[in-house]
């Protein structure tokens, strides 16, 4: 993976690999005569002469040999398996060298530092038996102790063990999970973890890359498994099973499992790089704001129009998100899962904001138990980066029926509630059309004091008209039904309740603090941010620090 500024395919040849290793590995040099009178002591010659011989080989490796050629600048850059040839004395060479399985040091995106990870799948597949666990470890830890983001290039099972394991060690073992630990500690002190599958992930390398705050995947080579089709079918009876059919992306980018989907290796290097500069080095730290163009202050007057008068009609609620952030600045996060459901980051007037909307062209914008989950974790991703959230509204309650009930909707929908409840960065809403129901209710009354405005589209209740009536006048329509005077009834208690539900009256009575032009949206709301991050969001960091709030990602 490479920096943003100067990427390049990282499905190169061998011989270009090769090539670009050479540069930077320097010729080893001839050992100079002992009666030089700068010579190291003979054992520092023999140590740095062995480390660059190990160097040597790694750059120039036997054609027979699987190992890919590396050109990353490592921490434990000769770690892996050495054959040693014995000399006179106690001296001693190098003569075959297989790097250890695993990629790690540091590297830059887009001029920012961060930590690396990569998995080499040409040497047994990233399993143990290739792999220094203690190398894992360590990398970990270090981007703990200096609060640096880590990205993973998961291919393989990034150190997970294998049969021939036992093997090696010469005995069997309780499965060891040493890493796991500063993970968690990653995760929950709002160190950026972001991840991508290029290739088969498996085991222990397909919790590492869905442990992450965010995780992609390469559509062409890409898959993620708990076992692959042998282990499968010996298990299942699945058989016949590819990479694909068990845990491509058609599987694991439609359930949740894995965020993203990107088309090849590059366009996943890229979504790093572009969910990174939203994103702080620590949750110790304000997320980086960017110089813009797009002035804060401009107008919006195509929202004026976007909510159709027709209330059966749908409209496409992405246009108003991108309407209203920076130009270019939205980043949409799961859009192929929980699809009553839309999240993601943007910019507004260079300030990040978590976006939070439903889509109102998927069940009704009802929310089902998968655009619950998808709000969650979202929810928490946004409170451990100290991110404003800014949610546009429009929810006719949550979903029902029997697939609803059969899902779970109402578990997973207060699962969402105790969210919006526990976490504590600030929220913004705007009401854009309906709130109904206790989904509406959690969404639009989790801060106090509430921050929110409506458009005069709005319209809000327990319960939509539709139905409300049949439920709350059943007796009435039923004694107006025996005198055929049911559809006339109906139609003048939906005229009154229509009437009543007007939403300036709702504003006479503060039970909505504001009606805007939907014009001035973008105003408002970069004022909102702009407040946020000068003022709020430097008492919030000092509040985590003292211990008075603890968020958490998992």
């Amino acid at each position: 993976m490479s920096d943003g500024r100067n990427s390049k395919s990282t499905q190169n040849k061998p011989s270009e690999r090769l090539s670009q290793v050479a540069g930077h590995v320097a010729p080893l040099k001839k050992r100079r005569s002992a009666k030089h009178r700068d010579d190291l002591p003979p054992d520092y010659s023999d140590i740095l002469g062995q480390l660059q011989s190990l160097r040597t080989i790694a750059s120039t490796p036997d054609t027979k040999n699987k190992s890919y050629v590396r050109s990353f600048h490592e921490v434990g850059s000769v770690s892996g398996t050495v054959k040693w040839k014995k000399l006179e004395g106690t001296r001693e060479e190098p003569i075959s060298y297989v790097p250890s399985n695993n990629v790690q040091g540091f590297g830059t995106l887009r001029g920012r530092k961060v930590v690396f990870t990569a998995d080499n799948f040409s040497i047994r597949a990233g399993y143990a038996d290739g792999a220094l666990i203690e190398k894992t470890v360590y990398m970990e830890k270090l981007a703990v102790a200096l609060k640096l983001p880590i990205i993973k290039l998961v291919n393989g099972s990034s150190g997970g063990g294998s049969v021939t394991t036992i093997k090696t060690a010469g005995f069997s073992y309780i499965p060891p999970m040493p890493s796991f630990g500063p993970v968690v500690q990653q995760l929950n002190l709002g160190i950026p973890n972001l991840g991508a599958v290029l290739g088969p992930a498996i085991g222990l390398g397909a919790a590492k890359v869905v442990a992450c705050h965010f995780s992609v995947m390469a559509a062409d080579v890409g898959a993620l498994f708990n076992a692959g089709p042998k282990v499968v079918a010996g298990a299942t009876f699945e058989e016949g099973l590819s990479f694909t059919d068990l845990g491509g992306p058609s599987m694991h980018c439609t359930n949740g499992t894995i965020d993203n989907l990107a088309a090849n290796e590059e366009e996943c290097f890229e979504q790093l790089r572009s969910v990174l500069s939203y994103l702080p080095n620590s949750g110790s730290s304000l997320p980086p704001i960017l110089p813009t163009e797009d002035l804060a202050d401009r107008s919006c007057e195509e929202l004026r129009t976007i909510i159709p008068r027709r209330k059966a009609r749908m409209y496409d609620p992405r246009k108003i998100i991108t309407t209203v952030v920076d130009a270019g600045s939205w980043f949409e996060i799961g859009a192929l899962w929980g699809t009553t459901a839309i999240v993601g980051l943007g910019r507004i007037a260079g300030r990040p904001a978590g976006i939070i909307s439903l889509n109102c062209e998927v069940n009704a914008g009802a929310l089902d138990a998968a655009g619950s989950q998808k709000i969650t974790r979202y929810l928490k991703f946004c409170d451990i980066f100290t991110i404003p959230i800014v949610q546009f509204v429009d929810v006719p309650g949550y979903a029902i029926g029997t697939i609803a009930e059969r899902t779970a909707t109402m578990r997973h929908g207060v699962a969402l509630a105790t969210t919006y409840y526990s976490t504590t960065t600030p929220v913004f809403s705007v009401v854009t059309r309906r709130v109904y129901g206790v989904a509406g209710g959690i969404m639009l009354d989790c801060r106090d004091p509430r921050m929110r405005v409506a458009w005069p589209s709005g319209e809000w209740g327990n319960l939509p008209l539709d139905g409300g009536i049949e439920v709350d006048h059943a007796a009435e329509l039923n004694a107006a039904e025996a005198s055929g005077q049911r559809e006339a009834r109906y139609k003048q208690l939906e005229e009154e309740y229509t009437r009543l539900m007007n939403p300036v009256r709702t504003a006479n009575a503060f039970s909505v603090e504001e009606i805007i032009d939907p014009a001035v949206t973008r105003q408002i709301v970069a004022q909102w941010l702009k407040h946020v991050y000068e003022e709020l969001l430097l008492m919030r960091l000092l509040d985590r620090a003292n211990g008075k709030i603890h968020p958490m990602f998992y």
